[in-house]
């Protein structure tokens, strides 16, 4: 799919979004099929317009009981908000796992939908997103309606 933040490649299993990659990267092994995601790019392509504030698509990213507990929890941070790996860690009830709660951010296989961008540094400098520092800046920029990109 092409994007005002460039190409993202869209990937499930049929029944639900596994995954969203950046640059257009993909599997070798995926079958090219537009068909299953027609939901997820009309969502993605209103959120770009900036008339979509919520995503409602089947989700299944495969991950640990923990990293899984971290991307629920990123789901809940509002649109145009953003919070601290801190809050999140103490959010999960494991105040001691920032460290780990860095990691399982970055680790979002659906990122944009699960809105892992929301997060910054606890100095609010924003800090790594799997599309580049760029990409975080105009999707906050977007969602604070500070930027219209389509």
């Amino acid at each position: 799919m092409e994007t005002p933040v460039g190409p993202l490649v869209l990937a499930g299993d049929g029944e639900a979004l596994r995954f969203i990659r950046f640059h257009g990267h993909r599997d070798d092994s995926w079958v090219m099929d537009r068909t299953p995601f027609g939901d997820a790019i009309e969502q993605l392509t209103a959120y770009f317009a900036g008339k979509l504030t919520a995503f409602n698509l089947a989700l299944a990213p495969a991950g640990t009981p923990f990293q899984v507990s971290v991307w629920r929890a990123l789901q809940s941070i509002p649109y145009a908000g953003t919070t601290t790996y801190g809050a999140i860690a103490k959010q999960i009830e494991n105040p001691s796992a920032i460290r780990a709660v860095g990691a399982a951010n970055g680790a979002n296989p659906i990122p944009i939908v699960i809105p892992c961008h929301r997060v910054i540094g606890s100095n609010g400098k924003l800090t790594g997103f799997g599309g580049g520092l760029p990409v975080k800046e105009l999707l906050l920029k977007l969602e604070s309606r500070q930027l219209h990109i389509l």
